[in-house]
């Protein structure tokens, strides 16, 4: 199914046979593509795909090695992100690209900063613009707040905040809600509407395929850097996309493996961790998990999941309450220890907090388990370790053509996958993973959730997080239910309904305002 050839008057960007090569790997091959003003030009593809890589070279982070790019009919270059903002192109990262240590409000104007002549920034007429930004998306938002202060879902917000400031012709959107919640995405997708309606172009990129078929207008697909197919939205349905992406229909990744569960290895007695502002982000937490059994954590953005985990992973000090791994307790032990004991985590922020984006995926997979390959406490054998690195990479089906290439190089879902690999090099009993799909497309999702069923077959006990329904149902053993910091229920998954699980995650709402 292909769509008619774009006209001149409906054009604002097009990229003609763009090619672009690193070291030697060809992440896009002569590409062709048509952005339309007042619509929502939607690309899909695996993780690796090369749709980040034709994004960038719009937003001119990167310069296309073959091939010319159209901006109304002429040929132009971009020269770096802000040439490219100056033609009226914006774009919101998968990866955050915001300053910690700033205000919302400073991040949102950095670089173009409001003056007041000779008398430097007018900060309160950035903190009040910001705020009106912030209003637009209804963010809940101070833009006096530190970025640091705030959760990567609030922090996502606040990024697309500073790209409808930049008052763009054209708007890319790079996974703009991996981290949203569900109202969040009502009100991002009121916007985009907004947008459309101004005759803004808006590029969007999503593993999230109802997303795409609710907010498209018409899709491209690449596979293996190469443009597959284009499609009118209206025309096409989610197994057409996800045929396109990966050349057959979804892969099974609910189907689990039959095991018998073993003893209980993993026990949290009483966590919390109480808030800055006063309460608690985790409200005495109390769960057990057995050898073999996989524990979804569902909950909302604010529910205290990725809180948890922290704390019994040993990150926050000032926590309360007791962990046990096989029996023993390890509450007074630090986080190296805990490791050492048998306890790894995947975080959610993938960037900040599980890579070292400096270090190769080779250094980065065995960071946490450098002790495996010691001979006599200080000489790494070399090729022990690389045979581990190579059967990480097979295992998780890591696109790694050099493991010595640094882990930057590669695309998000697969950056993900060194984290997971990173984890279990560690030969953990317990697993935590925060978010362990975000970013990931379907194929890579499908080959995540594949390692996870069978981790769990040869022992290890899983609990992972996740806002996601169809996956809590699709990959639980059981389902612990999370609302404001607090447990409000585990189901076993033989008795749950999809049902029964959000009217679990509402009631404890209503209970802690209740209780407020």
């Amino acid at each position: 199914m292909t769509m008619q050839p774009a006209q001149d008057d409906d054009c604002v960007l097009r990229l003609e046979d763009v090619t672009k090569v690193y070291s030697g790997i060809v992440a896009v091959r002569h590409a062709n593509l048509a952005l339309r003003r007042g619509a929502v030009n939607v690309l899909v593809g695996e993780n690796g795909a090369g749709k980040s890589t034709l994004m960038r070279i719009i937003a001119g982070v990167e310069k296309p090695s073959l091939g010319r790019i159209l901006l109304d009919g002429n040929e132009v270059e971009f020269h770096s992100p802000a040439d490219a903002q100056r033609h009226g192109i914006g774009m919101v990262f998968q990866e955050l690209n915001l300053f910690g240590n700033l205000s919302v409000a400073e991040n949102i104007f950095a670089t173009r900063e409001v003056t007041r002549g000779l008398r430097g920034i007018d900060h309160r007429a950035q903190v009040d613009k910001a705020n009106n930004f912030l209003d637009r998306l209804d963010a809940g938002i101070d833009a006096e707040t530190l970025v640091e202060d705030l959760p990567i879902g609030q922090q996502q917000l606040v990024e697309i905040a500073k790209a409808i400031s930049l008052d763009t012709r054209i708007l890319i959107l790079d996974e703009p809600t991996s981290a949203l919640s569900a109202a969040e995405v009502d009100v991002l997708f009121k916007v985009i509407r907004e947008l459309k309606a101004q005759g803004v172009a808006i590029v969007y990129i999503s593993h999230r395929l109802e997303e795409l078929m609710r907010i498209g207008d018409y899709i491209t697909v690449l596979r293996d850097g190469q443009i597959t197919g284009h499609a009118m939205v209206r025309d096409i349905d989610t197994k057409w996309i996800v045929r396109s992406m990966i050349g057959s229909d979804a892969k099974d990744f609910a189907k689990s493996v039959d095991h018998r569960l073993g003893e209980e290895v993993f026990r949290a007695e009483d966590i919390c961790l109480p808030r800055r502002t006063g309460g608690l982000a985790v409200d005495h937490v109390s769960i057990s998990v057995r050898a073999g059994e996989v524990l979804g954590i569902y909950g909302l953005m604010g529910a205290g999941r990725s809180e948890f985990f922290e704390c019994v992973i040993g990150q926050h000090r000032h926590s309360t309450g007791r962990v046990h791994v096989g029996g023993v307790d390890i509450s007074d032990c630090d986080t190296s220890d805990r490791i050492r004991r048998g306890l790894a985590m995947i975080p959610e922020d993938r960037q900040r907090e599980g890579l070292v984006q400096a270090l190769s995926i080779a250094s980065n997979l065995t960071l946490a388990s450098l002790e495996r390959f010691l001979r006599f406490g200080f000489h790494i054998v070399g090729e022990k370790e690389r045979a581990a690195i190579k059967a990480a990479i097979g295992d998780l089906s890591i696109k790694a053509p050099n493991p010595d290439f640094e882990v930057t190089s590669m695309s998000g879902g697969n950056q993900q996958k060194v984290v997971i690999g990173k984890a279990l090099m560690t030969r953990p009993k317990v697993l935590m993973m925060d978010e362990p799909s975000r970013g990931i497309d379907v194929g890579a999702k499908a080959d995540v959730f594949r390692t996870m069923r069978r981790l769990a077959g040869e022992g290890l006990a899983i609990l992972f997080s996740t806002s996601d329904l169809e996956e809590v149902m699709a990959l639980s053993d059981r389902i612990a239910v999370m609302s404001n910091g607090r447990l409000v229920t585990v189901i076993d998954r033989a008795e749950a309904t999809e049902e029964m699980i959000v009217t679990a995650s509402a009631e404890g709402h209503k209970t802690t305002r209740e209780h407020a």
